[in-house]
């Protein structure tokens, strides 16, 4: 007789946190992405950061995470390959800003050191979920 019900495939407690880390990232790379709206239509810092008053940089950089981490954030939450890369991309902008060129856009350590937090907690994850596999291939 031939087996037609579905099978559901079984998720590990490694499966299970990394997708909620996940999310929880694309809820703070949302936030991102709404402050950086929310400085270029006026509506934060008392309408000083408009993009009509933003500096060059400034408005490249603002203009782009703006979209970056909005698209990064649902690419995240559907836990698809392509969201960390462009959460990756976003984070590595704002590593160069805040770190690189301080002069321009000022410092920031602490969103410097989040984001390298965020990206080694992903890559162990990674590491975790690639060791289970192979360890459950073995058996």
């Amino acid at each position: 007789m031939i087996d037609d019900s579905v099978h559901t495939p079984k998720f590990s407690v490694t499966d299970v946190l990394f997708v909620v880390f996940l999310r929880i990232v694309a809820c703070i790379a949302l936030w991102f992405g709404l402050e950086f709206w929310a400085m270029l239509v006026g509506y934060s810092h008392n309408g000083l950061a408009r993009f009509d008053l933003l500096t060059v940089p400034w408005r490249i950089t603002t203009c782009s995470l703006a979209v970056i981490f909005p698209v990064s954030s649902l690419g995240l939450w559907m836990t698809v390959s392509w969201g960390p890369v462009i959460w990756a991309i976003g984070a590595l902008a704002q590593i160069l800003m805040y770190g690189f060129w301080p002069k321009i856009f000022g410092e920031n350590p602490l969103l410097i050191t989040f984001h390298i937090i965020v990206a080694v907690v992903y890559l162990a994850f990674r590491v975790a979920i690639m060791l289970e596999k192979r360890a459950s291939r073995s058996q």
